[in-house]
């Protein structure tokens, strides 16, 4: 396995393969990979997945992954890290950029395409296929264009991930549910925040209209998609940090690790320092 860095804050790269490196990599930036033709399995985290032309994945830091190329296969990496999002801040709404920064870090990330949007595929090709032209043509201000085609791409795919968060959220969804989520998303370590009634005063509408009108957009209720969350994030914990249970229980504001350990147990169905021996590897 190798680990691979990034030192500035983007890098775009276009490669024709018909063999993808043996090694599995581990990398500490994020990674957006377009399959601009061809097909085969893409590989993360011991997960399989089969792409084909059009597909997008988000590689997250210290995902592992690679690719079995069964035709030649074009792709297109786009390389950004955290940096980059936060220099955003300069020329775009700080929430915004909050909010996107949040939703690439804690989004459960498994195989498969994250486009969930179907007015963003074609979307995504278009500006993929721009970058690819600007960089062949090398014209005037071709570096700040391209920057600014990275941006919209990145906010895209923070807006397919956040449809995507929810089981069974529709494409379709109005914006108000992404508020929604986006508020839990941020308040998720202050519990008195999360309470039904604090939120439906935060967006100015009636408890039984909170209710109806998430679990109609998302197929959950507020709780369950909360307590989903928590789980989510605790699964990203025990796998990627050396954090302690208990340090967890705390941030996440369970009564304590005994709470935690009875929680994920229920839903996981293994406590949480056998789920990070067997899978951690």
């Amino acid at each position: 396995m190798t680990n691979q860095n990034l030192y500035i804050p983007f890098e775009v790269d276009f490669k024709e393969l018909e063999s993808f490196p043996k090694h599995t990599r581990k990398i500490n930036f994020f990674e957006l990979i377009y399959i601009v033709d061809g097909t085969g399995i893409q590989i993360i985290n011991s997960n399989k997945f089969p792409y084909q032309k059009g597909n997008l994945f988000l590689i997250t830091p210290q995902d592992l992954h690679s690719f079995e190329i069964i035709n030649p296969t074009k792709f297109f990496f786009l390389r950004f890290n955290e940096y980059f999002i936060k220099s955003t801040s300069q020329n775009a709404m700080q929430e915004t950029v909050q909010r996107m920064e949040y939703i690439l870090q804690n989004a459960s990330h498994r195989p498969g395409c994250i486009l969930k949007n179907k007015i963003d595929k074609p979307l995504i090709e278009i500006l993929v296929d721009s970058i690819i032209k600007e960089q062949h043509n090398q014209q005037i201000y071709h570096q700040k264009i391209t920057e600014q085609i990275v941006n919209a791409i990145i906010t895209i795919v923070a807006r397919n991930i956040a449809l995507k968060l929810p089981k069974n959220i529709k494409e379709s969804t109005g914006e108000m549910v992404l508020e929604i989520l986006h508020y839990i998303q941020e308040n998720i370590f202050i519990s008195k925040e999360l309470k039904s009634k604090k939120i439906s005063d935060h967006f100015g509408i009636s408890l039984n209209y909170l209710s109806s009108y998430f679990k109609k957009q998302t197929g959950e209720t507020l709780q369950e998609y909360i307590s989903n969350y928590k789980l989510r994030l605790i699964e990203a914990r025990l796998l990627n940090t050396d954090m302690r249970i208990n340090e967890i229980a705390d941030e996440l504001n369970f009564s304590d690790e005994s709470h935690l350990n009875k929680v994920f147990r229920k839903h996981k169905g293994i406590n949480p320092s056998e789920f990070r021996k067997k899978f951690s590897k």
